[in-house]
């Protein structure tokens, strides 16, 4: 049922908003409620809204909007033809919606459909999971590389932040796909020449800029990739996987020291290991050492309340 906007608007105000405050203030328990409701309500728009905007249904939307501020402010202004033929519009509104939205609608339940719950409400896999499947990623793109003898240099930013060296390349904010990777060190392009560097499950930056290894032990024979791979891995935490452009080799840079030609397997390994596993079980050990903690502060605490107790029952007596 479609409100016609043009109604009084001082007996709907009496009728229900007032009508509604008194019986919230008989019975108070009505108020979570209402909370609750709004909350859901608002999820829900706030989905709705993201699934709907960057898509041509986005401008329909402004439309909408325009077409009910019309019919109010025409109702207001007693423009009664206008008002008439805007109300006759929003009376035929439910099937317009329906209609306009039909992709997005079927989309929706196709998800729910498949119990694809979380990505209809825009929850993403965990980290862990994401992390490994762009090390997966990572992992294809440089076996391809090293099959067509191109260089290429993939960082991988872990706690200690690299933003600076972010900030010498070009911006990208970019999904992690093997084609992207690939594309971006083909050669004679205008950002094969540089790292890529990932951070936060994204493609942050390409093209950038990493300090060069000054050491005298390393080898004469390692290029400028091979240096700038160690000279960032010694500044930071980062692990950085080298494709050789003479060689076609794959190797493995971290905490200073370089793990020259691995194969594909040994590569997998070493990235899941380092990014991923030692990580995140170092961050379950610390949940669970802070649960416990929790737990037992809580004994000591119910502990302490029991032997007050009997004390003051003791002094009572």
């Amino acid at each position: 049922m479609v409100i016609n906007l043009g109604m009084n608007w001082e007996n709907f105000y009496r009728d229900n908003i007032m009508s509604y405050i008194k019986s919230l203030q008989q019975n108070p328990f009505e108020l979570v409620t209402l909370i609750l409701d709004l909350i859901i309500v608002i999820f829900l728009l706030y989905c709705f809204f993201k699934v709907v905007k960057g898509s041509r249904a986005w401008q329909l939307i402004k439309g909408i909007v325009l077409l009910i501020l019309a019919t109010w402010i025409s109702g207001l202004l007693n423009l009664k033809i206008l008002n008439w033929i805007l109300t006759g519009i929003m009376n035929l509104g439910v099937i317009a919606i329906i209609v306009i939205f039909q992709p997005e609608l079927r989309r929706a339940l196709e998800q729910l459909g498949t119990n694809k719950l979380t990505r209809f409400f825009g929850i993403d896999k965990d980290v862990s999971t994401k992390t490994k499947e762009d090390i997966y990623k990572v992992v294809i793109a440089a076996t391809e590389l090293s099959k067509a003898k191109v260089g290429a240099l993939i960082v991988f930013e872990r706690d200690i932040k690299i933003q600076d060296i972010i900030a010498t390349g070009i911006p990208m904010e970019a999904e992690v796909s093997p084609q992207l990777l690939v594309n971006i060190f083909e050669p004679k392009t205008p950002l094969h020449d540089g790292a890529v560097i990932l951070s936060g499950n994204k493609i942050a930056a390409a093209a950038c800029v990493l300090p060069l290894a000054d050491d005298k032990d390393i080898a004469k024979e390692l290029g400028t990739r091979h240096r700038a791979a160690i000279g960032i891995s010694k500044e930071s935490d980062s692990i950085v996987v080298i494709v050789s452009e003479e060689t076609g080799k794959i190797s493995v840079a971290k905490d200073g020291t370089l793990i020259a030609d691995v194969r594909e397997d040994v590569l997998k390994k070493i990235l899941i290991s380092n990014i991923v596993t030692k990580r995140f079980t170092a961050e379950k050990k610390e949940r669970k050492n802070h649960l416990k903690e929790i737990r037992e502060n809580i004994k000591k605490e119910k502990k302490q309340e029991k032997q007050e107790k009997q004390e003051e029952q003791e002094e009572s007596k």
